[in-house]
């Protein structure tokens, strides 16, 4: 096994307990891309393990600080503990679905390994990812107290190009069935696990919808960037009036059309193809309200140097969803971006309101459901934001 040297800056930063170590912090390179290499720390101390890779700028992504180098019983044993948090979780439900490994934040670098009911969907973003994939997946199986019709990859996001990856996306075992249904409470929808967005679905959002369909009785609600319409479906299954989802793709629209009539909400939830924000405006114009407004766009800054713009398309939309709020409604509004931190997510909210010319309460800011953990030595893992806020009268 080759071994990695830190510099005493690189000592210093994996002491602080960030598990990620930069090319910069390297001494000595290990020899072998992809593989697991020993940690020493500027005088040859054992520091533990970790992954390398020799594309990324993120050269070492640590696996464990023993002095016991990862075998085959090391790795079934963390894929259990994984598996089992979500169980305690309450995640076990055989037609439901939950994302078993995720990656770094479960001391799996670089690997995610998701559950929709009877399937099973992994996604690698690094070379070792790659090379672990197999033994991971059969220890996943393995702990699971289910059987496993089918297995999919979808290797195929942009960070595989940050480490000079191909993408990857194929069906690696069983059969696709031609209609996957999974359950979320009483809510029942389809996923379409090689073109749906990230592994299949938005798993992260699970409590976030369940938070927001909590103000929807009795009101007229609006689901933008709803992508197959969960957060708008939820909202008809509490009680909504009625439920307009907007979004840009005809075939995410056909899907929530299906959803909504298998839910037996169909009468209720109307859709509408649009570019969001120029829609948005038009509604204001119109004079629409609506007592729950739902924004959940892609990620707007993928990297820092698109944060200024973002910032101006978040308050943008933040400005027009308030606006469409009636007094003593509820306003929420989701951001991707781990770039965008929650204090200036916040604050972008606060602007919108201000343009708006409306009071606003911060009820909470949310993160990604408990399945999606935010390791908390590793900030990258807290990337998902939710505000739900409550909007009152013009303040002019």
């Amino acid at each position: 096994m080759s071994k990695a040297k830190l510099t005493g800056k690189g000592r210093r930063w994996l002491e602080s307990g960030h598990p990620w170590i930069y090319r910069d912090d390297l001494a000595q390179l290990p020899a072998e891309d992809g593989g697991i290499c020993e940690l020493e720390g500027p005088r040859g101390e054992s520091l533990g393990f970790a992954a390398y890779s020799a594309a990324s700028r993120i050269a070492l992504r640590l696996i464990t600080r023993r002095k016991e180098a990862p075998d085959a019983a090391f790795w079934r044993a963390r894929v259990q503990a994984a598996v089992e948090r979500r169980a305690r979780l309450g995640l076990s439900d055989p037609a439901g679905a939950a994302r078993l490994i995720a990656g770094d934040a479960d001391g799996v670098p670089g690997l995610v390994v998701d559950r929709y009911a009877d399937a099973l969907v992994v996604q690698s973003g690094t070379l070792f990812a790659d090379r672990m994939r197999d033994s991971i997946l059969e220890s996943v199986r393995a702990v699971l107290e289910q059987p496993i019709r089918c297995v999919v990859e979808r290797s195929d996001s942009s960070v595989r190009r940050l480490e000079s990856l191909e993408e990857r996306k194929s069906v690696l075992e069983g059969e696709l069935p031609s209609e996957l249904l999974v359950r979320e409470d009483q809510l029942v929808f389809e996923v379409d696990l090689l073109g749906g967005h990230k592994t299949g679905h938005y798993l992260d959002q699970r409590e976030n919808r369940r938070r927001a369909s909590a103000h929807a009785r009795g009101r007229r609600c609006l689901d933008v960037f709803c992508y197959d319409g969960l957060f708008g479906i939820r909202m008809a299954l509490q009680g909504a009036a009625e439920v307009l989802c907007i979004d840009q793709s005809q075939a995410a629209l056909e899907r929530v059309q299906r959803n909504a009539a298998r839910n037996g909400v169909a009468e209720r939830v109307r859709v509408h193809k649009a570019d969001a924000l120029h829609d948005l405006r038009a509604r204001v114009e119109a004079g629409e309200r609506y007592g729950l407004v739902v924004v959940d766009p892609p990620a707007f800054a993928k990297n820092r140097a698109q944060v200024e713009g973002a910032r101006r398309g978040y308050t943008e939309l933040h400005r027009r969803g308030i606006e469409l709020t009636e007094p003593g409604g509820h306003f929420v509004s989701a951001s991707c971006s781990y770039n965008v931190r929650a204090h200036e997510f916040v604050e972008l909210v606060r602007d919108g309101a201000a343009l708006a010319r409306r009071e606003a309460w911060l009820l909470a800011l949310e993160g990604a459901a408990p399945d999606h953990p935010h390791l908390l030595t590793l900030p990258e893992t807290h990337y998902l934001k939710c505000a739900f806020v409550a909007v009152g009268a013009r303040t002019d």
